[in-house]
């Protein structure tokens, strides 16, 4: 398991676990992350990624990133 941050670009991969408080894992299921979804890193502006969940596509910055436990 490792945090989003260090997936491969284009690589499919399964999330695993969601960290951090109550309140960001209800922002991140909201926007689609939730454990046995899958997402894919589109690219990497700077240290944040773009990636795509559920058919859409969301930006987030490096401390949302690893959060996300692939």
């Amino acid at each position: 398991m490792m945090p989003l941050t260090l997936a491969t670009e284009g690589e499919e991969q399964i999330i695993r676990r969601i960290g951090g408080t109550t309140e960001v894992k209800r922002h991140l299921e909201n926007l689609g992350f939730v454990a046995g979804g899958s997402v894919i890193v589109v690219a990497r502006v700077n240290e944040n990624l773009i990636v795509n969940v559920k058919e859409a596509r969301v930006a987030l910055d490096q401390k949302l990133a690893q959060k996300i436990m692939v």
